[in-house]
């Protein structure tokens, strides 16, 4: 039997992370749990523009943010 379970996926490129949602599944008979196909290309369209710097891209799949440094 094959669910799909909602999750957020992180992707860390340079300054900044994005959210991405998107949907696993489970099989017991199979390796899992695993990604369709259509949420490891989001996954890595999103990865592709953070590295080109193109935010607006990036933002049209996901939430985007900016990492700041902590100083203690």
């Amino acid at each position: 039997m094959m669910r799909k379970v909602k999750r957020v996926k992180y992707i860390h490129e340079g300054k900044y992370v994005a959210e991405v949602d998107v949907e696993v599944l489970i099989d017991d008979e199979a390796w899992s749990p695993y990604l369709t196909i259509e949420d490891a290309y989001k996954l890595d369209d999103v990865r592709e523009a953070l590295r080109r710097g193109d935010l607006s891209a990036a933002a049209e799949k996901a939430r985007v943010y900016t990492l700041l440094p902590v100083a203690i």
